[in-house]
């Protein structure tokens, strides 16, 4: 199915370019959502004349995302649980763990925007974690699990 991008789709386009994708990706995902409308002529036409609105909201939500990076670049976040002898954690730090800890400090960031590539973290000490704002916005922060017996 063709589409017209309403926004930055990674890994896909960007605003205003029309891709090709798989109809149920397109119709379960990207339409709703109102990342994409179908690529009709009457589609491009209205897409056209809101392109610089459309614009002007994503230079707004990208300038919104690097004010918030600036606060939270370098923020050590400190998050306890109970361990073993080995330094293991019973159990793990999810994302949904770091989003309440930085929910704690007065951020508000989505679990989903939280990206940890190995996993959940299962061990005590410092690891970087990276927030992803924005498609093109990241901001990098400690985690620090202390063990407690």
């Amino acid at each position: 199915m063709q589409i017209i991008l309403m926004e930055k789709v990674v890994n896909l386009g960007g605003l205003g370019d029309v891709v090709k994708v798989k109809d149920g990706y397109a119709r379960n995902f990207l339409i709703p959502q109102g990342k994409a409308k179908r690529a009709t002529e009457a589609n491009r036409k209205i897409f056209e004349e809101k392109r610089a609105e459309l614009e002007r909201i994503q230079a707004e939500a990208i300038a919104a995302a690097r004010a918030q990076v600036e606060k939270l670049e370098g923020l050590m976040l400190q998050i306890t649980r109970k361990t073993g002898v080995d330094g293991r954690l019973f159990g793990s730090v999810s994302t949904h763990d770091i989003a309440e800890a930085l929910a704690a400090q007065g951020f508000q960031v989505e679990k989903s925007a939280i990206r940890l590539p190995e996993g959940p973290l299962k061990t005590i000490g410092d690891t970087p974690v990276q927030i992803a704002l924005h498609t093109d916005v990241v901001a990098t922060v400690t985690v620090s699990v202390l063990g407690e017996h």
